[in-house]
């Protein structure tokens, strides 16, 4: 028997970001002031981003995606899966933030 789609949801996002959820555990976080948030965390407070499907952007913590790097954390943003980034523990939130789609420097998205 088919499933079937019983409703949607509408979600503000522009975009979603993936981030090992992983590799933010080996590393204790590795990110913010302290060097102790997880990256996820970070930019959502970064970008002043709302929780959940509310949110401009969305960016989610995953289960291990497989690459494992030492002393990083592997980022994916959606919208360009075949490239997927290796992001060094301590490397500033804002430098990550250029990266993502409609940012640009850090501001919240568009």
């Amino acid at each position: 028997m088919a499933a079937r789609v019983k409703a949607r949801v509408a979600a503000n996002w522009s975009g979603t970001v993936l981030v090992c959820g992983k590799c933010s555990k080996k590393i204790d976080g590795g990110f913010g002031k302290d060097g102790r948030t997880p990256l996820a965390k970070a930019l959502r407070k970064l970008l002043g981003l709302k929780k959940g499907r509310k949110a401009a952007l969305g960016i989610v913590e995953t289960r291990c995606l497989g690459v494992c790097p030492k002393n990083a954390v592997v980022m994916i943003d959606a919208a360009s899966p075949g490239a997927w980034q290796i992001v060094a523990a301590g490397t500033s939130v804002e430098e990550v933030a250029a990266l993502l789609p409609g940012v640009g420097s850090a501001g919240p998205p568009e």
